[in-house]
């Protein structure tokens, strides 16, 4: 719990997130020996954060001897005075906020791959292990491992600053880090591969970061938006799955096993992302897609044409294929399925979609309502034959088995 805090201060003095890493990991082994023989203190993180703050002196204390050593041999090196020791008490006693920001900025950077950035996150502010990052994205251990020392000396060696952005690099910076937390939270909600349909563990994770991240930008509405787009997604989770872990679908799950306290902190979320103002941005509007669920007792009382004109929002600020194929499910329900089979057929020829499962589950759903079995049940079995997931195969050769004429 306290993990992220020391790493992000001491990054803030030694400029090197590894080596901030392994400063705080020092810390803690010190606390696995001497707690059980001493007693655990009463105030836990200070003594976390001053006993890495010893480990911190002394590091820099062995270099300032090996520069010396090395002016002795005839070579000059620059020491920064900001690292001093003298200095290093009331620079690691600084508001942790700050560097908690700057920590999620550097572990984000654009400069490091998507799946780079997720593991590092995950890592340092997360507090996962190796391991459990990768069970959670079924991956193997070494492999996730090797992407957070590479994107660690990619840091190092590109320099990246430990800062907030500001400008519009903040703007495209904020992008990127909410791309990482969001790709965290789907890939627990919706697990694109493997034998279950959640992973609730990566939804969790990604909400904590998410709530971090609102507290220390509270005036960036995009946060707040992702904020209450991921509470009013995760209090469906107990509806999502049934007693034997097969997928339920949104409409045809039980709204009273809905979590009302994770609603109501998402449509909070979503209303402080409105008071803060400025043009809606994707996470903003997303989340007030959700909340049209979430606000339905009923799935008959979903307020389909109010769905209909946000997604056609959306696609102003963010055309995608995807985008276009929601909208075309909304349209199915608002208007008809042959109005949103229409739309769907339109974006067969899409190649961004060529393999993308959910285009042809979407085309036999419409197919199916319109009573032309047949093709709905070749639409359902080329959905079964596309995705990765066991349990979203299981579901999807049921529907083909029930579109038999």
């Amino acid at each position: 719990m306290e993990s992220a805090k020391i790493i992000a201060a001491l990054t803030r003095v030694v400029r090197d997130v590894g080596m901030a890493e392994e400063l705080a990991q020092d810390a803690l082994v010190a606390a696995l020996q001497q707690w059980p023989a001493e007693g655990v203190p009463r105030n836990p993180g200070a003594w976390l954060m001053g006993t890495a703050k010893h480990r911190a002196i002394d590091f820099f204390r062995r270099n300032k001897l090996i520069d010396r050593k090395h002016e002795e041999l005839g070579y000059t090196l620059e020491i920064e005075q900001a690292t001093s020791a003298p200095d290093l008490d009331a620079t690691l006693d600084d508001e942790i906020g700050d560097d908690m920001l700057r920590l999620i900025f550097t572990a984000c950077h654009p400069v490091l791959s998507t799946e780079a950035r997720a593991a590092l996150t995950l890592r340092l502010i997360g507090g996962l292990t190796t391991d459990e990052i990768a069970r959670a994205f079924l991956v193997p251990e070494p492999t996730i491992a090797q992407r957070i020392v590479r994107a660690k000396k990619t840091l190092a060696k590109e320099q990246v600053p430990f800062e907030v952005p500001s400008g519009p690099e903040l703007v495209s910076r904020l992008g990127s880090v909410l791309e990482v937390i969001y790709l965290i939270f789907n890939e627990g909600y919706a697990a694109t591969a493997g034998d279950d349909w959640m992973r609730p563990g990566l939804c969790e994770d990604a909400l904590r970061l998410g709530r971090i991240l609102a507290e220390l930008a509270p005036n960036e509405p995009e946060v707040h938006g992702l904020v209450a787009l991921m509470e009013i997604q995760a209090s469906r989770a107990h509806a999502r799955v049934g007693p034997s872990g097969q997928p339920v679908l949104l409409l045809e799950q039980d709204r009273s096993r809905w979590d009302q306290l994770l609603i109501r902190r998402g449509l909070a979320a979503l209303e402080r992302a409105e008071q803060v103002g400025g043009p809606r941005g994707p996470y903003l509007l997303q989340a007030a897609l959700a909340a049209c669920h979430a606000r339905a007792r009923t799935a008959d009382q979903t307020d389909w044409a109010r769905i209909v004109s946000l997604y056609d929002e959306l696609r102003e600020i963010m055309p995608s294929p995807i985008v276009d194929l929601n909208r075309a499910v909304a349209v199915g329900m608002a208007s008809g399925p042959a109005a949103g089979l229409r739309l769907v057929d339109a974006l067969t020829s899409e190649g961004a979609l060529a393999r993308y499962h959910l285009l042809p589950s979407v085309r036999g759903d419409l197919l199916r309502k319109l009573g032309r079995l047949d093709e709905a049940r070749a639409e359902f079995e080329r959905a079964a034959s596309l995705t990765q997931n066991a349990r979203e195969r299981a579901l999807l050769l049921e529907r083909a088995a029930a579109s038999r004429a």
